[in-house]
């Protein structure tokens, strides 16, 4: 695939604010360079993956997972000859907007917002880069490439209900530089694609390392026997971490070649040529066969009653809904203890909705503690 199809090593279309090009660094590395930058990216360090931050050391945070992301989906990029950098950077921003306690603060928080406009993480993502993150005189948030924005925008594909859009963020803002109803670049699929790939692998090695399942247990899935009969005379009690991090490391490998195969497979049979093809297109190029698809599924439901339905883990879940839940409260009842008056002044929910999301578990924790 010749380089020039997607978007070459400097091209972008542009910020919404106007900004002089790096001489040194493509408009990509730049933009990932802010989110690292970025107090929120470094915040991710103390947010659940699906442990509450608090348990140990070894489990996975936010901060991990988006690293571990961002090598998958530079290493596909790679390959097939795409924007390394841009997929890299949608890699590391995915999860900014996630609140403290996994999914289970998302849910709680929406639960608060329900009547304020609701929340959504993946568009508090981009109230943060495109607001709440203020480190320039000349405008707010990180000013973003829009390549990177619609990336960002169409984490989960094109918006077909741009009302949560509106609430959080505002249509207009965009300034009709970016098309919601379309597919997104192939970067930004290859980022989301390999998010589902570090996540299925990683919570499987974490809840092993849990003692929520064991290695054993994974022939149960058909996608898992072959490799785990390819070492099981191996294994013993000295290598078993070992063995873990072998099948693991097998799994996210076949997962991959799988998936280059079968986007190869269809860019030739979309004749995607340009960026426009991509746009045009009515379903994801980046994409598993058939089979790993049904095997991805599968390590989903696994997980699920295994894993995130496991009791004790439903239990700290609950207990971080019911944090989050009093923190609201809290906050409404004084916020000009907590926010400024700066903050309060355009929408006061929003602005405790937006401080509440950027938590860590542990300062969660702590906040609530001190105002029981």
């Amino acid at each position: 695939m010749k380089k020039d199809i997607l978007l070459g090593v400097f091209k972008s279309k542009g910020r919404l604010n106007k900004e002089a090009n790096s001489k040194y660094r493509s408009p990509f590395q730049r933009d990932r360079d802010r989110i690292i930058h970025s107090a929120s990216f470094r915040r991710l360090k103390h947010k659940t993956q699906v442990f509450v931050n608090t348990e140990g050391d070894h489990f996975r945070t936010r901060i991990t997972h988006s690293i571990e992301v961002a090598q998958i989906a530079r290493s596909i990029a790679k390959y097939l000859k795409l924007n390394e950098d841009l997929a890299e950077t949608l890699s590391l921003a995915h999860d900014l907007g996630h609140t403290p306690f996994g999914h289970a603060g998302e849910d709680s928080l929406d639960e608060c917002m329900q009547n304020y406009g609701g929340f959504d993480h993946n568009l508090q993502t981009l109230r943060i880069v495109m607001f709440l993150e203020n480190k320039y005189f000349k405008f707010a948030g990180l000013n973003l490439t829009l390549e990177t924005l619609e990336g960002l925008l169409k984490h989960n594909g094109p918006v077909d209900d741009q009302s949560m859009i509106n609430k959080l963020i505002g249509s207009k803002v965009f300034k009709n530089k970016i098309n919601f109803n379309t597919y997104p670049s192939l970067e930004a699929q290859i980022s989301a694609i390999s998010d589902d790939i570090a996540y299925n692998n990683h919570d499987i090695q974490d809840g092993i390392k849990a003692n929520l399942f064991k290695l054993e247990e994974l022939v149960e899935l058909e996608f898992f026997k072959d490799i785990y009969q390819k070492y099981k005379n191996k294994i013993n009690k000295k290598n078993y971490k070992i063995a873990i991090y072998q099948i693991i490391r097998d799994s996210i490998d076949i997962m991959i070649r799988d998936l280059l195969s079968n986007t190869e497979k269809n860019i030739r049979k979309f004749k995607i040529k340009s960026l426009k093809d991509v746009s045009k297109s009515n379903q994801l190029i980046v994409s598993f066969s058939d089979k790993i698809e049904n095997s991805e599924q599968e390590i989903r439901s696994f997980l699920r009653h295994r894993m995130y339905d496991n009791k004790s883990v439903l239990n700290k879940n609950q207990r971080g809904k019911k944090i989050i839940k009093k923190l609201f409260k809290i906050i409404k009842s004084n916020p000009r203890k907590f926010l400024t008056k700066e903050q309060l002044t355009k929408d006061k929910y929003r602005a405790i909705s937006d401080f509440i999301s950027g938590m860590t578990d542990r300062y969660a924790i702590n906040l609530y503690n001190d105002n029981k």
